[in-house]
């Protein structure tokens, strides 16, 4: 689940991330596909058995029992994505800021024409707009 939680995760959203963290869990342990399918049609047999549970304490229940499995069954040493925290490749590529688009050489600027003009015209609406709620600054000159 992406984006901030405000702490108020719905049952469906519990069922759901418990049913997506087992089967990456089947992942770390099964590496051969044929074997983690298999592995992974039993899991979701057993959610399944559970669907139709409307008593919300024995759902509940179910719940953080499945949570203590997960933790139990967990992989000593899980995979990552690369591109995820604690990947390999996690923070490798660092976006240049924009600032390095100033230095640009004026023949390799007039290949974009559009693009600089109107990045000129928003960088005089953002400096306009900090003058108007800071003030303008004496030490400071933008041009």
């Amino acid at each position: 689940m992406s984006g901030s939680l405000t702490g108020l995760i719905t049952h469906k959203a519990r069922v759901q991330s418990l049913y997506k963290r087992s089967l990456r869990m089947l992942e770390n342990w099964y590496d051969r596909r044929e074997v983690y399918r298999y592995y992974a049609v039993l899991m979701r047999q057993r959610f399944d058995e559970n669907k139709k549970i409307s008593d919300i304490r024995i759902a509940k229940d179910l719940i953080a029992k499945g949570e203590a499995e997960l933790f139990d069954k967990q992989h000593w040493h899980p995979r990552k994505f690369p591109e995820s925290p604690g990947g390999v490749a996690y923070g490798r590529e660092v976006p240049p800021p924009d600032w390095v688009l100033d230095y640009w050489h004026p023949l390799e600027k007039a290949q974009y024409p559009e693009y600089f003009a109107r990045r000129e015209q928003r960088k005089k609406e953002y400096v306009k707009l900090w003058e108007e709620k800071y003030g303008k600054d004496s030490t400071f000159s933008p041009h």
